[in-house]
């Protein structure tokens, strides 16, 4: 028996999807870009606000953007993922070597998500949390994964193609393995972030262990780091070859005519 499509769901999703896309947004963009009527669009947007979804972002006029509700359905079908299941195990031998607090992190549109913690026993430790949003931005995870994928995708994380500095963290994260930041995930934290790649060499997440500044000192950081990147590629399918980056200073070198 064939069973009838709704329309106006396919309309919410749509909407949504290019809420996600374009946020904040306001109607008139969303009508535009989906070839719509306004007041339908805006019947999905309230329904997708009334469940919880979006919220209006600050400011006049009224633009739409996500709420962190995506993030708890994306913990919920990462939660039943082969990687997190077959990390758990890795990540807590980790922490138990370390003393410190582990975290398994996913790319979402434009950012990572924390998948799973598990915390230090330590009295005195950092606790990110599952759902929390890890920017791609100075962050440790952004800077271990982002230098193999593909420029398309880095400038869809990025928003923009990479300068020079970021360029230079690239070149650190092929050459150890791993990268090593400060207060990007917690604030008076030492993150430290090594990718995990799946049998096509894709990264597709990353190990992060955050520690207190206080005790995690810049002579520890190639200890501590082997250890991120040892947990990271035993979790890994391939290890890729490290792709070939432009010189860091090649944007300069563009822009200044030379």
């Amino acid at each position: 028996m064939s069973v009838k499509r709704s329309k106006s769901g396919s309309r919410v999703l749509a909407v949504f999807e290019q809420i996600a896309r374009r946020q904040p947004v306001g109607v008139s963009e969303l009508s535009r870009q989906l070839d719509a009527d306004k007041s339908a669009v805006q019947r999905a947007i309230m329904t997708l606000a009334d469940e919880g979804w979006i919220h209006a972002a600050p400011g006049s006029p009224t633009r739409w953007q996500l709420t962190g509700h995506i993030h708890l359905v994306a913990h919920l079908a990462h939660a039943s993922s082969s990687l997190h299941h077959r990390a758990r195990p890795a990540l807590e031998a980790l922490r138990d070597e370390s003393g410190e607090t582990v975290g398994l992190t996913a790319p979402d549109i434009g950012r990572f998500v924390v998948i799973d913690v598990i915390e230090s026993r330590q009295i005195l430790r950092t606790a990110p949390h599952v759902g929390m949003v890890v920017e791609t931005h100075d962050s440790a995870t952004g800077r271990a994964v982002l230098p193999y994928l593909s420029p398309e995708r880095q400038v869809e994380l990025l928003g923009r193609a990479p300068d020079a500095r970021l360029l230079k963290d690239f070149a650190a994260t092929l050459r150890q393995g791993y990268f090593v930041s400060e207060d990007d995930l917690v604030g008076g934290s030492i993150n430290v972030a090594a990718p995990i790649f799946e049998v096509d060499a894709r990264p597709v997440g990353a190990v992060i262990l955050s520690a207190p500044r206080e005790r995690l000192a810049p002579d520890s950081y190639d200890r501590v780091g082997g250890m991120v990147l040892r947990t990271a590629r035993q979790l890994s399918r391939a290890t890729p070859d490290p792709p070939r980056l432009p010189r860091p200073d090649a944007e300069l070198t563009t822009n200044n005519g030379r």
